[in-house]
Formats: C-alpha cells, structure tokens, sequence
C-alpha cells in the first residue's frame, strides 16, 4: 500500500539563504545536524578527536563552490540554521585554505580549516547525487563518527539510519491527485480546509499558528520581490547585471496592456530569483533555484488585482499541496530529475495557486497544474559555471509567465476535456528525470553550462 504524504506543508517552504535550497540550505542542515550528533558523544569519544573532514561527492562537487556549498558547510558546523543565518554572516565565512574556524563540540573547543570540506569526485555510486559525509577522526584517521548525507532538494536532508521522526497522521490521507480528490468528495471539505486540519494533526499545531507560519512566508516572498526591484549593480559570481529595476521600468512605459503585464510579472519573477543568486533570504517555492516563480505570480495578485490576504493564504496552500504531490511522486531535486523538478514544480504549483485564487473547481485547479508541468517536460539543469545566474534567472520569468498561461487556459476549459492528469505528468517527468543523462542534472557538464560563448 502507497504510504499516505506526512510532509508539512511547512517543510516544503523553508526560509533560508540563496543561492540553492540543495546546494546552500540542505548542506548547512546537514552540518548542523552532524555537528549536534558530535556533542553527543561520550566525553571520552571527543577527547579524541584530531581532525574534522566534510567531503562533498556529485553535484555537491561539481557545482557547489558556485552555489556556497563549502560556505554553508562550515556555517552549519558552527551551529548557524538556515532560519537564522544572515547572508552576512554566510558571505563572512573565510573560505581560504589555511583559516582556522572554531567549532563548539559542546564544552570542548576544537579547530577545523576551510580545506577540510572538499570536493571529491571520485565516483562512489551513491544513490543520490547530492552527497556529502562528514567524518570526525582520530590522530590515526580512524572515523570517531561518520555520516552519509543526501540533500534530496528543497532543503531536505536525508542520512543512513535516521530514525523516523514521530509525527501524527493525517485526517484525510492521500497520497496523489486522484486520493486528494476522492478525500476532497467524501469529506465535502474545500482543499485548503482539509489540507489545515491535516496540517494540525500533522504538526501539532493550531491553526492560527499555522496562518501565521503560512503568512511569513508570504512576507519573506514579497521583501525578496521589493528588494530585488530596488536593488542594482552585479550579482557575485558571473557578474550577471540586475534587471529586475530595469524590467520594471518598462514595464510602466509599455505600450500595450499586455506587454505591460507581462513584463511586471517578469520584473517580479526576476527580482526574486537575483535575490536568491545574491546570496539574500528567500523562501524555498519548492526550491531556492525556482524561489522567483510563486513569489511573482502572489505580487501580481497582490499589487496589479489586489487581493487580500487570506484570499492568498488559501492560493499558498494549494500551490503546497500540488508540490507535495509533485516532492512525493517524483522529485524537487535539479540533481535528480533536471530543472522541469524545479522551475516545471514551481511553475505547476503557481498555476494551481492562480486558479484557486480565482476560485476555480479543483478539476480546474488540477488541469491548470497539469499543463504547466506539462510544458516543463524535459528540462535541464544545467547553469552556466555553476551559478544559479544562467540560465535560472530567466527561467522563473518563463516559469511565472506558462503558469500564468496554464491558468487561463485552464479557466475557460469545460470539465472532461482535458486528457491528460496530473498524476500522469508527474510519473512521464519522473521517468523523464531518470532517462536525463548526468550531465543535465545539476553537474554543469552538458547544455548551457558549456555552450557560454569565450569572451
């Protein structure tokens, strides 16, 4: 039997710093959490320690340097959590060879280097090409503690015997669409209530507690939309001029209606997601890659058709549900199935948040889904030196713009003309994902990323 999603909705929207919620959010979790096992130890066990080593293995390797990753290893290894660090405090970590940083092991103090986290790429076969394993070692270089890590995408961690964490069950499982839909008719319940009541049972929470979780992070969603509009200059790593201020400015001078539509939809897509490539706090929209998407479409429902708040709270969750299908079914992870698990994921659960927003059924909710990730079949992950610059920037506008798009088409459809389902697009993206050669998942070793022209 298919176990029902106990994923909060909560977890799939996790608030950190850019650049990548795999590379950058994922990491500094895992470090944390290796640093947290290390002050566990039997004081004995300590006593012993010599040396402190993180080896990054895969996409970790191969493009983390441009995503932060050897930066965000060592933040979380000095206790510092993605919802709490600064992206002061992440670009201030001295990367260079020889610096000393002073680790807590919990009462005792302990000196590892910046080039204890490196890049090995050796191929192990791990199943998961986000890869890292921290090792705490003897004088003879004997593990004392080891750990076997994936950053799964999203944020999430997984590790070799991790205990299942405890947590209540579900009112109304499902594990797919047509569960959530057979779970929507006998309940009688509209999707955003019964998705609260599993969220309370999931979490423990109140509901009210829950709205205000669901409305931070609509908050962190729209300052990354303000500051990236406001903000100018580079972005570090390529070099990459800033255009949201500039799209902006055309926007407002457009000729027609919908050009002018268009470009602030695209402002909006780019000012977050050139936030996320600084290195600024964004919230994970299923992903930090694809963290422009969502908030562009909420600050065209907010600012151009003015819609209230809770009006966007119950868009949130629905965008949630469909990327929870979206996470269990298939994958997030650009190292896993290519970019369509990131902006096509993004883009599907934008569309579902644009129809739900407009009170639409939930078949139209599901068809809108549907053909957004449809139309994201097949895509790469393939940044261009390894930044989330080229070509991720551009593809939360157009992930933004087919959401839009799906949703219309969406609405004007009748019931039952649609054939395809999004349990369908989701098992073809899947299956597409695992038939992408390595070299289109996150590695910068295909497509794009070598294809930059020599300046």
């Amino acid at each position: 039997m298919i176990p029902p999603i106990n994923t909060s909705l909560l977890e799939l929207f996790r608030i950190g710093p850019g650049p990548s919620s795999s590379h950058t959010i994922g990491p500094m979790r895992a470090a944390r959490d290796f640093l947290h096992a290390v002050r566990a130890l039997p004081e004995a066990t300590k006593s012993r320690a010599a040396r402190l080593e993180v080896r990054l293995y895969g996409s970790l390797a191969a493009t983390g340097p441009g995503h932060g990753t050897n930066r965000a290893v060592l933040a979380g290894l000095l206790d510092q959590a993605p919802e709490t660090c600064t992206p002061e405090f992440l670009q201030g970590v001295n990367l260079a060879p020889d610096t000393p940083h002073e680790l807590d092991l919990g009462g005792r103090g302990f000196v590892m280097h910046s080039s204890d986290v490196v890049l090995d790429f050796a191929e192990q076969g791990f199943s998961h090409g986000n890869t890292l394993v921290p090792r705490l070692l003897d004088e003879q270089g004997r593990p004392l503690l080891e750990r076997r890590y994936a950053s799964v995408g999203g944020g999430f961690i997984q590790w070799e015997g991790q205990p299942e964490e405890r947590r209540g069950e579900p009112v109304f499982p499902f594990f797919d669409m047509r569960s959530l839909k057979l779970a929507l008719n006998e309940s009688s319940l509209p999707l955003h209530e019964l998705m609260l009541m599993n969220e309370a049972a999931l979490t423990g929470r109140g509901q009210g507690e829950i709205l205000a979780d669901l409305d931070r992070i609509m908050d962190v969603m729209d300052a990354a939309v303000q500051r990236g509009l406001s903000a100018r200059g580079k972005l570090p790593g390529l070099g990459l001029a800033r255009k949201a201020h500039i799209l902006l400015a055309r926007a407002s001078a457009a000729d027609s209606g919908a050009g002018r539509f268009l470009l602030h939809l695209d402002a909006y897509a780019f000012a977050a997601a050139e936030e996320n490539a600084a290195g600024g706090i964004v919230a994970t929209a299923p992903t930090s890659g694809s963290s422009g998407v969502i908030p562009a479409v909420l600050a065209l429902l907010r600012r151009h058709q003015l819609r209230d708040r809770d009006t966007l709270r119950r868009g949130i969750i629905a965008a949630g549900t469909i990327g929870l299908l979206v996470r269990h079914n298939a994958s997030i992870a650009g190292a896993e199935v290519g970019c369509q698990g990131e902006i096509g994921a993004a883009s599907c659960m934008a569309a579902a948040l644009l129809a739900y927003a407009a009170d639409l059924p939930i078949w139209a909710v599901e068809t809108a889904a549907e053909i957004a990730l449809e139309h994201h079949l097949g895509l790469t992950c393939d940044p261009v030196g390894g930044f989330v610059q080229i070509p991720c920037i551009e593809r939360n506008a157009m992930g933004a713009v087919k959401a839009y798009n799906a949703f219309l088409i969406a609405s004007v459809e009748d019931q039952g003309l649609n054939v395809m389902g999004l349990d369908g697009v989701i098992r073809a993206m899947l299956e597409t994902g695992r038939d992408m050669s390595a070299k289109y998942k996150e590695t910068a070793t295909g497509g794009l990323a070598l294809s930059r022209p020599a300046c």
